[in-house]
């Protein structure tokens, strides 16, 4: 039964299914880099080069919005 769903739902095969569990796997880490970079004073900022108000922007990004070389 599951390999009928699945393929009705993938017909493609599992190539869809790791693509989509590689981009969720990638949300996660942009998320949680992006907490990681919201918790970082001004001090820390400063020494990766960045201000609060650009720190700021990167933090409001969606999850799924990363760089396009990670999608490579």
């Amino acid at each position: 039964m599951f390999t009928s769903v699945f393929k009705s739902v993938f017909p493609a095969g599992p190539a869809p299914v790791a693509g989509l569990v590689t981009r969720f796997t990638l949300a996660l880490a942009a998320r949680r880099q992006r907490q990681a970079l919201a918790r970082l004073d001004d001090a820390a900022l400063r020494d990766i080069g960045l201000d609060r108000a650009s720190a700021e922007a990167e933090c409001r990004r969606a999850a799924w919005d990363v760089p396009a070389h990670w999608l490579k």
